[in-house]
């Protein structure tokens, strides 16, 4: 069974040496940049860019399941799980040689003029398009 078809995005990524520790395995910082490069992935297929107004992460929770080593396969889906008034939460599963590794939220805070803003209703139906590729609705 495929532990990440939920997710519409799932990149693989590789460990570098610069990833881990003085215990070998991926210092526990790294693993917020693995749901980093998911994130970006998931807004390359919104179409989303530098030029639109902007999301930030205001929030970010990691559950570490499992060290990770060096030369293990990555996978990391992501997916988002509901919308806020002006935020949206977006769910990471990180798996390691087929595993779970560790898996995590972060809270995307939408970000026009500088300040906080209401989520644009275009920006929830490009989320609900990817979303729906996978037979999720929100």
């Amino acid at each position: 069974m495929d532990e990440l078809k939920d997710f519409p995005i799932v990149v693989s990524v590789d460990v570098r040496y610069r990833d881990l520790d003085t215990f070998n395995h991926v210092n526990n910082a790294v693993y917020l940049t693995y749901f980093e490069q998911a994130r970006v992935a998931y807004f390359r297929e919104l179409g989303w860019t530098s030029s639109d107004d902007s999301v930030v992460v205001a929030r970010a929770e990691v559950n570490y399941r499992r060290p990770i080593v060096l030369g293990q396969q990555l996978r990391v889906g992501c997916r988002v799980a509901r919308f806020g008034q002006k935020s949206y939460v977006m769910e990471y599963r990180l798996l390691a040689d087929g595993e779970l590794a560790a898996d995590g939220t972060t809270v995307q805070a939408f970000v026009s003029g500088g300040k906080g803003a209401p989520l644009p209703e275009e920006l929830k139906q490009r989320i609900r398009a990817v979303e729906a590729r996978v037979g999720r609705h929100l």
